[in-house]
């Protein structure tokens, strides 16, 4: 019969203490011949990271043996890559939209690669076809079709997709969440990281040959996003309380949006296609949306300090505070108006009801200028919310379904929600996309979940040179 020894392992006994009968070769049965030893199976994948394409069609999930690609309308899983030998921790894994072409960073108890190495992985040939090196641990990356950027812990460099030619390099305060976006879209080409000083976003305008300094919050940023075309900027704070969005072009800001009262770690920020709403979770257990079809308002008033200096090719530079006169800042809510009766397609309520909650007591701002609750009394609190969200988590907006959102979490959750009514979101789907006996032990990395758990392991590389190699044979 089957039995569990002390170790846990299935173990062979026999019904009694007697020896087995004696039997001769020619009857020994077949069942003698099957015994095997048993050894104890393979531990199921740890997750290291998670992560969203540039549209936001598909994302990745980096693991301890391997990486793999969700599709998210429908759901599904579309590809995996397991590395069977020792080593196979990727940390992360940054798509390129849908092609073959995706950058991974090693991590994990055992990385595949090392930590302070960028590799260029093409699955159609299934290998690297290149590599960029540093002296320190890779924090981020992010790709288009003609950029490859990384971040480390205080500097980021910007090289040509092509050829991994080096474009640009900059310093940044310390940054160890690895900051960084930068725009899909191949009409403009916007990035954006900490700057020099805390609190500050240094914004690169490659086509207009510029780069501006904003002065975002008066302490460490904690997130930020740019939208699809880099024309919005959005950031919080490390205290989690408001999101403030800022027009890349001017640094004017825009809108200033309240996630709670209460101190917050941002996880993640996302515009959807229309830029009518964004979305924000955090490690309070909910994703708030907002709306923002009068984007043009300027919020409430905020300082911070921060400072860089223009380089390379760019011809100028500007520095510009969060706080903005509200002269030049005009609402467009007649064009919201209009875009929602003519695209039905689009994240708009027909009856234009899709507006944020304000608080009652604003008025008091009218008679008490100097109130210095003033500026939470006139704060813009979530149209709708998704509650109950166990985990670490990323959100997105689906682009082929108006009002949706999907909240994609570090324990290998996938939730879906409309949020139409406004309010409490209503739940659609709740999947798993780690199958059934390949569940998480071991989550790693507290922190945000598209950074994911870098730690142990090799790779620190503290003696090698910052360098590009792109691989005979490869592009």
């Amino acid at each position: 019969m089957a039995a569990l020894d002390s170790s846990g392992l299935e173990s062979l006994t026999l019904e009694d203490s007697q020896p087995p009968p004696t039997q001769s070769p020619s009857k020994t049965t077949s069942k003698q011949h099957n015994f095997k030893s048993l050894s104890p199976p393979s531990p199921p994948p740890s997750l290291l990271f998670i992560g969203l394409n540039q549209d936001a069609g598909c994302f990745a999930a980096g693991l301890s043996n391997g990486f793999r690609i969700y599709n998210l309308t429908p759901f599904r899983e579309t590809f995996r890559r397991t590395f069977t030998r020792a080593g196979g921790g990727v940390a992360i894994v940054e798509m390129l939209f849908r092609c073959n072409l995706l950058a991974l960073v090693g991590g994990g108890e055992n990385p595949r690669y090392p930590m302070n190495k960028v590799m260029i992985w093409d699955d159609h040939q299934n290998r690297c076809i290149g590599e960029l090196s540093f002296r320190q641990e890779v924090k981020a990356v992010r790709l288009r079709r003609d950029r490859v950027v990384v971040s480390l812990l205080t500097r980021v460099y910007v090289y040509r997709f092509s050829d991994l030619a080096l474009l640009d390099q900059f310093n940044t305060v310390a940054n160890e969440k690895g900051l960084l976006a930068l725009s899909p879209d191949s009409q403009s080409t916007v990035l954006a990281c900490p700057s020099i000083g805390r609190g500050g976003v240094r914004v690169e305008l490659y086509d207009a040959r510029k780069n501006i300094i904003i002065n975002a919050h008066n302490t460490d940023l904690g997130a930020l996003s740019l939208n699809l075309n880099g024309s919005r900027l959005a950031t919080a704070s490390e205290k989690g309380t408001l999101i403030r969005v800022f027009d890349t072009a001017t640094g004017q800001m825009l809108k200033e949006l309240r996630r709670g009262s209460e101190r917050a770690v941002i996880q993640s920020i996302a515009f959807n296609c229309e830029n009518t709403f964004l979305a924000c979770s955090s490690d309070k257990g909910t994703v708030h949306i907002f709306s923002l079809q009068d984007d043009n308002e300027v919020g409430g008033s905020g300082s911070g300090s921060g400072s860089g200096s223009g380089s390379g090719e760019r011809g100028s530079e500007r520095k510009v505070g969060s706080s903005n006169s509200n002269a030049n800042s005009k609402k467009n809510t007649n064009n919201s108006n209009s875009n929602s009766n003519s695209n039905s397609n689009s994240n708009n309520n027909d009856d234009n009801t899709n507006t944020n909650k304000k608080s009652a007591l604003g008025i008091v701002n009218k008679f008490l200028p100097q109130n210095p609750l003033g500026s939470y009394f006139s704060s813009e609190w979530s149209y709708a919310q998704v509650r109950g969200i166990e985990s670490c988590s990323i959100c997105a907006f689906v682009a082929s379904e108006p009002w949706t959102i999907v909240v994609i979490g570090m324990d290998g959750s996938f939730l879906r929600a409309n949020f139409r009514e406004g309010g409490e979101a209503v739940r659609q789907s709740y999947n798993r996309f780690l199958k059934s006996g390949e569940d998480v032990l071991n989550v790693q990395g507290g922190g945000s979940p598209t950074v994911g758990n870098n730690k142990g392991g090799q790779g620190e590389g503290l003696g090698f040179d910052d360098h590009a190699v792109l691989i005979e044979g490869g592009k």
